[in-house]
């Protein structure tokens, strides 16, 4: 349940398919199968792996690569070929795809293969060890990873946060009470149960106890996650590790306007078909404005991201559905032709591989870097939502996340705050706005017989418009005017260039149309809450053009005398950092080392409980290697050779078969036959040595002491060989046998200083007479002996 929990993260990068879901709870079945089998059959950690790639291959078609098996479930050489080369390169192909990413092999394995390792890991730590706390590791490490390869989208944390928390606390109880009465069981196992209503008591109050912690913890985690998680995006790798496309090497759509009016007014750029009445083709959502150009700003709403599945571009959007096909014909660029709400996109190069698509989905723009081209082709399933006017009058704007606008002009500011004046409502706000400059402003595109009126959007020629006698321009200017004029007022607003009928041509609605130069249009889009991007036209109407100019008085020109030219002067020397190319080097190092700080951060934060969880180990293993050296090297012979016997007894202790300590060596030897059978003639010999060498007469020589050891690795080697690989990896960081240690040498000195003060009453009591005396003497002597 924990697994399936951690599965449903990966949710916004498939778009909610079913597919993955299929693909990350089949394969948490199958892990915990392999754990099961590893663990009645004690597979040691090679064959484990052996087994679990089986089933992964095996099964990997029918669950990961439906689309590539032979008739949806039985491997093919592409599905088996995509499940292989997934394990290494899926990773990248799921973080450079703007999700949804679709449901082929090549991302599928990504959910597939995590929940599959994970599910592995978690079923062979709750299988194999007594304590369960390992098991909810892999389960952690699930969470983490379907938020690192997920989205910026948060989806559903306070109920994904509580059922990770509960359950836990839940799983760690049942399997607290599985040990609880393992232990009583084996310390009652022939005395029966005399108190029943106590013990039914006994089990009622824990069920009670139980229940309340779940509750409370749940409880907590309900109001603690609102805190946590009130910000509506988060920080993932794809929003770190893949940068998007460079916009600004890329000219704004909008400085085209003009072109497009004066030199290509008749030529066909594309033909549509399956179009509605009044439907528009959009070109790009502008929104960031410096002085001079109006841009696409690739990080205001959503960077711009390889397209993933062309199929599933806008899931959850309402309004009719129906089929529209473009033909690119004379129109050039990068931006491509679209309709806003397309749910799928199928795009056919005349040039025959289909090129990398990179989509905005919040702006409704999409690009192809390579260009589009005479030839292509692509047909869109597009939805047309309803503006209901009556919801809109109530709505409030929308919140979302737009660039600053910068070198906006101060009349702008002032022209819109008279204009608006005491509107108080959003919706009047944005029609005021749309209807003054309807109503005071004049039209001309600047052709011939039109009253002048130069091309560009820039802060002059904003000033110009709104400070001269008459506003004369056209959609550039007037979408232009409106979006700086709401943006002052804290509107959201944007930017649009599209192409559209007018509503008196005979060809609009018609089920193909060819749309050319001449019908360009830019206006204004405002998003309200709820009902998404609302499009205005603040353009006049192209019969409201400029009054004549009144005639003036002919006056004498004065004769022009002719200036002598400028010194000519030196080029200013650049220092060498400040030339084009050394800034542009510098700013890729800058956002390589920010990119390689980001992931190093995130290794060093998920590196902490690794680490924490890794001292206590490594601490062990260095006090027994001390330990191990000590009992080698320190001492008479005799004390090596009785401490190669200590290191066979310390082994046994951290295998689980330590003999009791106050046994003699055969004893103990006789004690591990049961546990160890296959290193019992070894054992038996290694205490009959020790006995020989320690009471025998003189001491052992070194090469008896090195054969000695030679035989204790012998033995040791013959103790672990007989258990399973999970044994024999507990039993090399277990603590068992320093403890034993530590409780042995506690004992020692307690006994040492109880000895030490019988002797010192024996010696200074002098209460027994003279044989009380010298025997406390003799017993200090002998103390102070074993002491030297």
């Amino acid at each position: 349940m924990l697994l399936g929990v951690a599965v449903l993260g990966f949710g916004p990068t498939f778009g909610h398919s079913p597919a993955y879901l299929v693909a990350g709870i089949g394969a948490i079945v199958l892990g915990l199968g392999v754990a099961a089998m590893g663990a009645h059959w004690r597979f040691g950690l090679i064959p484990l792996v052996g087994v679990g790639f089986l089933v992964y291959m095996l099964f990997g078609s029918a669950l990961a690569a439906p689309n590539e098996a032979f008739l949806g479930f039985l491997p093919s050489l592409d599905s088996l070929r995509g499940l292989l080369l997934g394990i290494m390169l899926s990773w990248k192909q799921l973080l450079t795809l703007a999700p949804p990413v679709g449901t082929s092999v090549e991302v599928m394995v990504v959910p597939y293969l995590c929940a599959f390792v994970t599910a592995v890991v978690a079923g062979s730590l709750a299988w194999r060890l007594r304590t369960a706390y390992w098991a909810l590791v892999p389960v952690v490490a699930l969470f983490i990873t379907a938020i690192l390869f997920g989205t910026a989208e948060v989806f559903l944390p306070v109920l994904r946060g509580s059922l990770l928390t509960v359950g836990a606390i839940a799983w760690l109880a049942y399997r607290h009470e599985l040990v609880r009465r393992e232990m009583a069981g084996s310390i009652s196992a022939n005395q029966q149960v005399q108190d029943a209503a106590g013990a039914r008591a006994s089990l009622l109050r824990r069920i009670g106890m139980g229940a309340g912690v779940i509750l409370v913890a749940g409880a907590l985690t309900m109001a603690a996650a609102p805190v946590l998680t009130q910000s509506s995006s988060r920080e993932v790798l794809r929003d770190t590790v893949i940068p998007p496309p460079d916009l600004h090497a890329l000219p704004s759509p909008l400085t085209k306007f003009r072109d497009y009016v004066k030199n290509e007014k008749d030529t066909v750029l594309f033909t549509v078909e399956g179009m509605p009445k009044n439907g528009r083709v959009r070109i790009a959502a502008m929104d960031n404005y410096d002085g001079v150009v109006f841009t696409v700003d690739p990080n205001s709403s959503a960077s711009f991201s390889p397209i993933g599945d062309p199929k599933a571009l806008n899931q959850g959007t309402d309004g009719e559905g129906r089929d529209v096909g473009l033909v690119i014909e004379g129109y050039q660029g990068v931006w491509i032709p679209n309709v806003a709400v397309a749910r799928s996109l199928s795009y056919q190069s005349a040039q025959g591989s289909t090129p990398t698509l990179y989509l905005n989905k919040e702006s409704g723009t999409a690009l192809n870097l390579t260009g589009v081209k005479d030839g292509d082709s692509y047909s869109m399933d597009v939805q047309f939502p309803q503006v209901e006017g009556n919801k809109l009058a109530g709505s409030e704007f929308g919140r979302v996340n737009l660039p600053k606008l910068e070198n906006v002009p101060q009349v702008v500011g002032t022209k819109a705050n008279e204009i608006v004046g005491e509107a108080d409502t959003p919706l009047k706000k944005v029609q005021a706005l749309e209807s003054a400059l309807q109503r005071e402003g004049k039209f001309s595109n600047g052709l011939d017989g039109q009253a002048q009126s130069n091309s560009g959007h820039s802060a002059a020629r904003i000033t110009k418009l709104l400070s001269g006698k008459e506003m004369v321009g056209d959609d550039e200017q007037y979408a232009t005017v409106m979006v700086l004029m709401a943006r002052h007022l804290g509107i959201p607003a944007r930017v649009v260039m599209g192409f559209y009928l007018d509503e008196k041509d005979t060809g609009n609605g018609a089920s193909t149309i060819k749309v050319k130069g001449a019908d360009v249009h830019a206006w204004v889009e405002v998003n309200f809450a709820g009902q998404g991007w609302v499009p205005f036209n603040p353009t006049p109407d192209k019969d409201n053009v400029p009054n004549p100019p009144e005639p003036q008085n002919a006056s004498k020109p004065k004769p022009q005398v002719l200036q002598p030219p400028p010194p000519p002067q030196e080029p200013a020397d650049l220092p060498p950092d400040s030339a084009p190319d050394a800034l542009d080097t510098d700013g890729k190092k800058d956002q390589l080392a920010g990119i390689w700080g980001t992931i190093l951060l995130i290794a060093g934060v998920a590196a902490i409980p690794l680490l924490i969880i890794a001292l206590p180990l490594i601490l062990i293993v260095v006090l027994k290697s001390r330990r191990r050296k000590k009992r080698l090297t320190t001492g008479l012979p005799t004390d090596r050779v009785g401490g190669g016997w200590s290191e066979v007894l310390s082994l046994a202790t951290d295998l689980g078969a330590g003999p009791e300590p106050s046994g003699t060596r055969r004893e103990s030897a006789a004690a591990l036959y049961g546990a160890f059978p296959a290193t019992a003639g070894t054992t038996a010999l290694l205490a009959e040595r020790a006995d020989a060498a320690i009471f025998g007469p003189g001491q052992p020589s070194e090469e008896e002491v090195a054969t000695y050891w030679q035989n204790v690795e012998h033995s040791a080697q013959g103790m672990t060989g007989s258990v399973g690989f999970w044994k024999r990896q507990r039993a090399k960081f277990s603590p068992r046998s320093l403890l034993a240690d530590a409780r042995l040498r506690a004992q020692e000195r307690a006994r040492t200083k109880a000895q030490s003060k019988e002797a010192d009453r024996g010696l200074w009591g002098g209460e027994s007479g003279d044989d009380q005396g010298r025997a406390g003497i003799r017993a200090k002597l002998a103390q102070m002996m074993k002491k030297s």
